[in-house]
This record gives structure tokens, sequence and C-alpha cells, in this order.
């Protein structure tokens, strides 16, 4: 019997898992233009990746020294921490189909 479950728990372990997104969102306090960045990176997860996400919002006002570690330059920022390679996008993220392309989630178009 014990040969039998760690088969099983071998097979498992080789099972592919479905890729886990980790989205850092860097806001300096709830503006309009913060909170609307989020609206908009929870739509777009919700339809595109869903259940296959994490969302960390990180305010740079209460924690300015967080900002180093990704080089955070200008707010909002979206940065992709997994899956690698690291992705950064700034901005509201209203334009969903840049969105898309910058996170990888839609090929850009052949022009």
């Amino acid at each position: 019997m014990k040969t039998d479950k760690t088969a099983v728990k071998k097979t498992r372990k080789t099972e592919p898992k479905e890729e886990m997104w980790l989205l850092r969102l860097y806001v300096a306090g709830q503006t309009p233009k913060s909170l609307l960045a989020f609206a908009n990176l929870e739509k777009i997860c919700k339809e595109h990746l869903a259940g296959k996400y994490e969302i960390e919002v990180i305010d740079l006002l209460k924690n300015p020294q967080l900002a180093k570690g990704d080089q955070i330059l200008a707010m909002p920022t979206l940065v992709r921490k997994l899956p690698e390679p690291v992705k950064k996008i700034v901005g509201d993220l209203s334009n969903t189909v840049k969105v898309l392309v910058g996170l990888d989630l839609r090929p850009r178009r052949l022009e």
C-alpha cells in the first residue's frame, strides 16, 4: 500500500501547475488615478487570469522605501513580478489592449 501512495504523490508533483501571477500596483495614496488603475487591473485580472493572480497594492506615501526595489519613478505603476520576466506598465491601465500586450496576455500584432 505505501508504494501506491508514493507513486500517486510523485505523479501529482510532475503534473504541470497553473501559473500564478503576482502583480504589484504602486500608488501614491487613494487618488482618482490610483483608484482607477486598481479598478482597471482588477477587471482585467478577473477576465483574463481568473483565480490565477494576486494583486499587491503598495502605497508609496506610507512606504516610500519600497519604490527603490522595483525602481519606481512614476505612479501608478504596475509591476508583473511573476511569471518572469518582470514587466512594468505606467498609468491608469485604462487601455486594456496595451495592458494585455504589456503583460504578455495577448500576442502583439504583426505589422
